[in-house]
């Protein structure tokens, strides 16, 4: 009878043996993510590779995208349009690399200290209302998921898109203007200023002596952002000078002041597509996220994947 009660206990205890033998310790149970909505980023980080459902990876990003005191539907707005440049960076497949996705993610420890540990539980909390009361939702044009572009306030007046953007046309949001940082200012001397300038890629060099003089605007749209900007004998887009001076929009102006040149910027961020604090001023004012949406980015279909 005993040796019928070892053999017993042997046979369910070799598997943990085996395994101890073989690896030198009693294997241990890996919680598997749980990937509800059958879409996934894996995040391949420096410590390996693991992945995580696009739905819990979302208030994470959302939280280093837009302001918590926005409110409750610019927040799901600016949710909808992360999930939908998650999709589009997907192309048809269910999974993405993190490293392939160029977006900020915030750790917990990062939004105790961006918020404080007081607000930290009622801001997150929020954010997950924010993805799932949108849950799987998508914006659409033709079709085809949308390069959602965003920026945080325009100069009262969003930018037209291009034949790839159709669905980006320029509308009014005249509330920007109110916005925290909407109007900047900075001062170059000529010979900083010529040095940044001489590191765009491609530059015809120029030299201190030669600006503000050689300086001149070509071409604006209709909200004034710069389009086209001659300096010496080089033409660069606004993007590109905005680049290289770190000004916060390619709206701005340039002129001679006490020597040194002078910098007013306007707006904050590109111009094109959703205006974040438009959005708060429209949320303010009772609008539903849905047609937020649908005020500044035209002719779209929310759908859900």
């Amino acid at each position: 009878m005993r040796k019928l009660v070892l053999v017993c206990i042997l046979s369910l205890l070799l598997p943990y043996i085996i395994t101890l033998a073989w690896t030198g310790r009693i294997a241990e149970e890996q919680e598997v993510p749980l990937i509800t909505s059958g879409k996934k980023i894996i995040l391949d980080r420096k410590n390996g590779e693991r992945y995580m459902d696009v739905e819990e990876y979302l208030p994470s990003a959302v939280a280093k995208q837009i302001p918590m005191d926005y409110g409750k539907e610019a927040l799901r707005a600016q949710t909808v349009i992360a999930r939908t440049y998650i999709y589009q960076k997907m192309n048809g497949a269910d999974e993405v690399k993190e490293s392939e996705l160029h977006m900020e993610y915030l750790e917990e420890k990062q939004m105790k200290e961006l918020w404080g540990s007081e607000s930290f539980i009622e801001y997150y909390q929020a954010l997950e209302e924010a993805v799932k009361s949108t849950s799987g939702m998508v914006i659409t044009s033709n079709g085809s998921l949308i390069d959602p572009l965003f920026h945080r306030a325009c100069t009262g007046m969003t930018r037209p898109g291009d034949e790839n953007h159709p669905y980006l046309e320029s509308v009014v949001s005249k509330g920007d203007v109110e916005a925290d940082g909407y109007l900047t200012m900075t001062v170059w001397t000529k010979e900083d200023f010529a040095a940044k300038i001489n590191q765009i890629p491609e530059a015809v060099p120029v030299t201190a002596e030669q600006v503000p003089q050689s300086i001149q605007i070509i071409l604006r749209d209709d909200g004034g952002y710069v389009k086209q900007i001659q300096i010496g004998t080089k033409e660069y887009t606004g993007e590109q000078v905005q680049y290289a001076l770190n000004l916060p929009s390619p709206a701005y102006t340039l002129e001679e002041y006490d020597g040194k040149i002078r910098i007013v910027s306007q707006g904050i961020g590109h111009g094109y597509g959703f205006s974040q604090y438009g959005a708060k001023l429209m949320a303010e004012e009772g609008m539903k996220a849905e047609d937020i949406l649908a005020y500044f980015y035209k002719n779209i279909v929310l759908i859900f994947e």
